[in-house]
């Protein structure tokens, strides 16, 4: 067993061992539809990955200038996929923000003056900028000194994934059948690994991208898959599966917004003994309340009933006019408010004199607002005439706003877990940008965000400190009410139990504990070395970098230097040295730890004088 365990350590190191050996054996014939050997060598296959690929689609460069803007972004891309970056853009402005999918500049070390840009691509597939409204733009935040000292610096990976997520979704949205494979940050730099989709296609719109128009379809996809899956329901009802001590639970803190735009109909209700109803506009209405009079008592009494159901949207009602042949008395909820005749009629008792054949008529401008606010209000017109004149009337003008308007509701669903003390705060992302990870905060702080809600009739733009907040708590499950399990067996086998004597003790159903003894013996443990064998070599090479200033090796007095190589040794101890290397160090267990720090230290400084922060002189 010993030799098979080595043997397939062997054969799946040689394949392995290092990223030479990965990209050899695997990753570049997956990418280029070459064939792909399993670790034992027996079985090969063909998997096509990719129709083109380039070890950088995309690389970004940004440098953070003293005010705390990014100074410098250039964008490299290689569009054709042949391994050579063919396109590239310099930003002409600082950037002071950044977005989900644009970008946001300002004066450089303020927030005046500011200017917003979404990440685009024209018809040519070249990479744009456009400018547009704030609103346009999602998950923005601050990062020049106006919010604080060397925030990217600071926060430099974090700003790279950003910038670099923005430019990548507008490519692979304008193409999808371009995907990004890897992305790597190296200091200010940030470089995507691409490769083009299966479908070995001219045209962008294929199968595969179905879930850019529908991404919420794949979820009910994998739930089928995994339904239907028997490994995944083993695992789904292992204990491994269900019985965990701490649980991830995620909630969610929304802002709903509902947006109304009533008709006038919507806010009041009217009835009664109308002549007419006139609208004076959107929002206007004038009720005629009358009829024909007569001299009998009681006279005729005409009514009309209002009812406001928004009352906040009430703006004015009035009884403005009084027009009548002989005698009118207005009354609202039973309470004399106006008349009309020969003189005031404000008492219950009826005028002496009826049907005169005169007109008469009044303005009293009666405000009926805080009435018809608290509740249902009726309008009455009492009527006294006689003759060929009997008629009378009087108006009542409400007006109402249908303008469009908002109803905000914070929905928190994760106040149950901040009140526990089990729960703890180990992620949030407010409106797409991080704020908490991993149980600390990042000092990234959202902008105020503008959306626009409604529809192209009623359309409102509403700006509040956050919209949606995402948040994952960890909870503690157990929490002391889990019996402890009983190792009262355990303690007695390592107790009693010696390196050849193996001691047991166990109990059967009815409490009776029985005890035994029997020989034991370990097996022999085969030799390990102390360290994978290794050895040092070296190779002459000749400087022929080139730079602006031109090649380096002539600005140097020794042209002519050495490569360092380190290999694994075979089993045999055999250093396997490649064409033209010396051996340096022969197999062994080489420390090269000194070195190595040495040289990651001058790697280090050397990448610190490319650049300069606000603490540099």
């Amino acid at each position: 067993m010993t030799d098979r365990a080595q043997a397939a350590a062997a054969a799946s190191r040689a394949r392995t061992s290092d990223s030479s050996a990965l990209l050899q054996n695997y990753v570049t014939p997956g990418l280029s539809g070459q064939s792909i050997t399993t670790v034992d060598g027996k079985t090969s296959f063909t998997a096509a990955l990719a129709c083109e690929k380039t070890a950088k689609m995309l690389e970004v460069l940004a440098q953070p200038s003293s005010t705390g803007d990014l100074g410098t972004v250039r964008i490299s891309r290689d569009t054709d996929f042949d391994g050579s970056f063919d396109s590239a853009l310099t930003l002409p402005m600082p950037v002071s923000g950044i977005c989900a999918n644009g970008i946001i500049s300002c004066t450089p070390g303020t927030w005046d003056a500011c200017r917003y840009f979404q990440w685009n691509v024209d018809s040519t597939k070249a990479l744009k900028l456009t400018q547009v409204d704030m609103p346009n733009l999602s998950s923005c935040y601050c990062i020049n000194n106006s919010c604080g000292q060397d925030l990217a610096w600071n926060n430099l990976p974090s700003v790279l994934g950003d910038l670099g997520g923005g430019i990548v979704g507008a490519l692979t949205s304008a193409d999808p059948r371009y995907g990004v494979a890897q992305a790597q940050i190296n200091g200010p730099v940030i470089d995507y690994v691409g490769a083009q989709s299966t479908a070995c296609t001219s045209s962008p719109t294929v199968d595969q991208t179905a879930y850019v128009s529908n991404p919420a379809a794949i979820q009910g996809d994998a739930a089928s898959q995994a339904a239907n899956n028997s490994i995944f329901q083993m695992l789904k009802g292992s204990p491994a599966g269900t019985g965990k001590l701490a649980e991830t639970r995620s909630c969610t803190i929304q802002r709903e917004v509902t947006i109304t735009s009533p008709s006038y109909d919507d806010i009041v209700t009217a009835a009664g003994s109308f002549e007419s109803v006139t609208v004076c506009g959107a929002g206007c209405r004038i009720y005629r309340i009358g009829g024909t009079g007569s001299c009998d008592a009681p006279p005729p009494t005409f009514s009309g009933r209002f009812t406001v159901s928004k009352p906040d949207r009430l703006l004015s009602a009035r009884l403005t006019d009084i027009q009548t042949a002989d005698w009118l008395q207005a009354r609202v909820n039973g309470s004399i408010v106006a008349s009309a005749g020969d003189h005031p009629w404000l008492t219950d008792a009826l005028p002496s004199d009826c049907g005169t054949g005169d007109n008469h008529s009044a303005n009293p401008n009666t405000d009926l607002v805080a009435l018809v606010r608290q509740g249902a209000v009726t309008v009455d017109a009492r009527i006294r005439a006689h003759g060929s004149h009997k008629t009378g009337y009087l108006d009542v003008r409400i007006e109402v706003d249908t303008g469009c308007g908002a109803t905000e509701n914070l929905v928190d669903l994760c106040s149950g877990y901040a009140g526990q003390s089990q729960c703890q705060l180990q992620g949030e992302t407010v409106d797409g940008v991080q704020t908490v990870v991993g149980g600390a905060h990042t000092g990234l702080t959202p902008l105020p965000q503008t959306r626009l809600f409604g529809s192209a009739s009623c359309t409102l733009s509403l700006t509040r400190d956050f919209f949606e907040r995402d948040r994952s708590y960890r909870c503690i499950l157990d929490n002391g009410a889990t019996p402890a399990p009983d190792l009262s067996r355990d303690a007695y086998i390592i107790d009693h139990s010696t390196e050849t004597l193996l001691a047991d003790q166990t109990k059967s159903a009815d409490g009776t504990v029985a005890t035994t003894t029997s020989a034991f013996s370990m097996p022999a443990e085969p030799s390990v070395p102390a360290c994978e064998a290794i050895c040092k070599t070296r190779a002459p090479v000749t400087n022929t970098a080139a730079a602006p200033a031109g090649v380096t090796g002539v600005q140097q007095n020794e042209p002519t230097g050495w490569d360092i190589f380190y290999h694994t040794c075979s089993t045999d101890n055999v250093c396997p040295a490649g064409p033209g290397e010396q051996i340096v160090s022969a197999c062994g267990c080489l420390n090269e730890f000194p070195e190595a720090a040495v040289m990651m230290q001058t790697v280090r400084l050397a990448g610190a004088d490319l650049s300069c922060d606000a603490s540099a002189p």
